[in-house]
């Protein structure tokens, strides 16, 4: 007895050692995620909205009914749309009877009213109104059959590759489904558009519909709860379905940083919130943002040669936004590399150098710079007066 004994203390130190030699990684494998940070939902993530970067994740490609969430690709081909001058946001839109009769979430538009773009965008944002996702697809598309197909061409150029959908609003349908990381690189893309923010993070509205052939005007509250909780909340957007769970796509900003939170198949509405708060709570108190330079921004100067002129200004052509952990933001750098030997003629928006970003002296990324103007070429006559003004400098 005395032998087992010895040997089962023995066996103990053991395993104890191995334990501290070799101790065991957070639960859910995170990229950034902590032993103490473990999220209630089927699944979670977490990720910068500038740079992409995913800062948390659980169960990331898992293929899932998203529900309404759905619509954040809904609202972002209409970005698109406005973005290209395809359609304005003032555009009206008339209501057809496929659209007026959608169930779910809906604004109880009445077939033949009409309604701007930006009313549609309103409805969709702020209650999930299914009638005008599908007559704003309609619109874009043609058809909402048409509008689906883009929305899959477009899950597919962004190399989503755990979404298909099957309609625009996330009402349950057969082979409809996405997952928290492509949700999260969705809604980044649609953040993308400053001018959708506006409906994304309003907590309160309203809109004139046709009711019986009466006009109402519907007082409209926001789902996204965190808009009035949380500080910074920016968006984006809920669902629910029996199927699906409660969902959410939230996004915050405090300073420069900017993060998206997606959360999905949670068992209650109030943990998506609490669960999205707690992901972003995590986000903003171990990283910070540091901000080089905004898109188009003149940040250094190129010489020209044999132009009108002996320089053109340089600038971004993306706003420059690095993710960096709490303290660390000092050691980041940048220095303005010119492009050599730049020649007139040169056009706007021409390549005309390089932003080279450190830290602590070892290379993080490359940005280009492109020219901010036309250079034209000088004639003979100024090249031959700068050519004796400098001889006689000389």
């Amino acid at each position: 007895m005395k032998h087992s004994g010895l040997f089962i203390s023995i066996v103990c130190v053991f395993l104890l050692t191995l334990n501290l030699l070799f101790p065991c990684a957070a639960q859910d494998g995170s990229p950034g995620s902590s032993d103490s940070l473990s999220v209630e939902a089927r699944s979670a993530v977490l990720i910068d909205a500038d740079s992409g970067t995913v800062l948390y994740e659980k169960n990331p490609g898992e293929e899932l009914p998203p529900a309404s969430v759905t619509k954040v690709m809904t609202m972002l081909l209409a970005m698109e749309a406005i973005d290209d001058g395809r359609i304005s946001s003032e555009d009206e839109v008339t209501i057809s009877e496929n659209a007026a009769g959608m169930g779910g979430s809906q604004l109880y538009m009445e077939a033949g009213e009409t309604h701007t773009v930006s009313e549609l965008l309103t409805g969709i944002s702020m209650v999930s109104a299914n009638d005008a996702c599908v007559a704003l697809a309609e619109y874009i598309g043609g058809t909402e059959e048409i509008f689906v197909e883009k929305m899959n061409e477009k899950a597919e150029e962004l190399g989503l590759e755990n979404t298909h959908f099957s309609n625009t609003n996330g009402l349950p349908a057969a082979d409809h489904y996405s997952s928290a990381r492509d949700i999260a690189f969705m809604a980044r893309h649609l953040l993308s558009y400053p001018e959708i923010l506006p409906y994304l993070s309003a907590e309160s509205g309203n809109i004139e519909v046709g009711r019986e052939g009466r006009t109402s005007v519907i007082e409209m509250v926001n789902t996204n709860k965190l808009l009035k909780t949380y500080n910074g909340a920016t968006g984006i957007k809920t669902g629910f379905t029996q199927d699906a769970g409660y969902c959410l796509a939230a996004s915050a900003q405090r300073d420069d940083l900017h993060l998206i939170a997606v959360v999905l198949g949670a068992e209650t509405s109030a943990l998506r919130f609490s669960e999205s708060a707690r992901l972003l709570d995590y986000g903003f108190s171990t990283y910070e943002a540091v901000k080089i330079a905004e898109k188009n921004e003149i940040i250094g100067t190129a010489s020209v040669e044999k132009g009108i002129r002996n320089a053109v200004d340089i600038r971004t052509e993306e706003k420059i936004v690095l993710l960096a952990k709490r303290g660390e933001a000092a050691a980041i750098s940048y220095r303005v590399r010119p492009a050599e030997n730049l020649s007139a003629p040169v056009t706007q928006g021409q390549r005309a150098g390089t932003l080279e970003i450190t830290k602590d002296g070892e290379p993080l990324g490359e940005y280009p710079l492109s020219a901010s103007s036309d250079v034209r070429k000088a004639d003979l006559k100024t090249l031959i007066i700068r050519s004796t003004e400098q001889i006689l400098k000389g």
